[in-house]
């Protein structure tokens, strides 16, 4: 119902105002049902390069470029409310992707955004993360998925601006720039997610990753709407066809019991899942699951 609300009130400030799709320009809603049906429907592991050691695995639906990019300024800079919908979504549909294959089954999923400071709420007149985390556990409730969006980070310290900073720099100015609220009964039993907007070397996320696990919280994984291009292209194992990937494969259903998403429909035997899972979700360049094993064995 509330979801409801906010989609017509949406629709009455562009009627009102007068608006154009961000988009292609046309005349009426913020977003075409044209553009908006050109969106990601995909999560797609894209790993930071270099990674941060220990990082989750991080999942994105496309390039920080494009109309992705311009819904994310557009939404957090320009304070265009209407497109916490479609950004909701697109995110819903990553975090569908990460979690078949990361999630405790059966478990509550806890998302918790990358937390932004008051004076930048106060600026924006919003918290676009965290609207956009509110849209993205709506459309995961409805298809069966008990998720929730949970403030546990709060930031601490003083950060400076990174637009200019290295891989190397981001992490040094962030290192120890979040702490954790302390949990609540049961969330070390959640499958935990951090969720941020756009995933760019990965330091701001590891940093919220640090911080929840300083009280004993386990992160599944890092979803984002976006990742930029200064990465490796990763597109998972090629045992499996590319999963997790949007273009792969593996035959997934949802440990929630419920029929399962766009996201988890695949074509590809359980078979080739199984045999590349744990490579899949590791960095480039790290030794797989296999590999490990056998050297394990020898050593014993």
């Amino acid at each position: 119902m509330t979801e409801a609300r906010g989609s017509l009130a949406d629709a009455a400030r562009d009627l009102l105002l007068g608006s154009a799709c961000v988009g292609c320009g046309r005349p009426g809603r913020v977003l075409c049902p044209s553009c908006a049906a050109s969106l990601p429907r995909h999560g797609r592991l894209s790993w930071p390069t270099p990674t941060p050691p220990g990082l989750a695995p991080p999942f994105a639906a496309g390039a920080y470029d494009g109309l992705l990019k311009v819904l994310v300024n557009e939404h957090k800079e320009h304070g265009v409310l209407a497109l916490a919908a479609p950004l909701g979504r697109v995110l819903a549909d990553v975090l569908g992707d990460l979690l078949a294959v990361a999630a405790v089954p059966g478990a509550p999923v806890l998302l918790v955004p990358v937390p932004s400071r008051r004076p930048v709420v106060r600026r924006r007149g919003h918290d676009p993360l965290l609207r956009t985390g509110r849209r993205a556990a709506v459309h995961l409730r409805r298809t069966g998925v008990p998720a929730t969006v949970r403030q546990l980070l709060v930031p601490t310290g003083r950060v400076l601006d990174q637009s200019t900073l290295d891989a190397a720099a981001r992490a040094a100015n962030l290192a120890g720039s979040m702490a954790a609220r302390p949990p609540r009964a049961g969330d070390r039993a959640a499958t935990l997610v951090v969720v941020d907007d756009v995933l760019t070397t990965g330091s701001t996320v590891r940093e919220a990753q640090r911080a929840l696990e300083t009280c004993g919280l386990r992160v599944a994984g890092v979803a984002t709407v976006a990742a930029t291009r200064r990465r490796a292209e990763w597109t998972g194992c090629p045992e499996s066809g590319g999963f997790p990937t949007a273009h792969g494969a593996g035959a997934l259903t949802s440990v929630y019991g419920v029929r399962p998403g766009p996201w988890l429909r695949r074509r590809s035997s359980v078979r080739g899942r199984a045999r590349c899972h744990h490579r899949c979700l590791e960095p480039p360049g790290a030794p797989s699951a296999s590999r490990c094993q056998s050297q394990a064995k020898r050593s014993t």
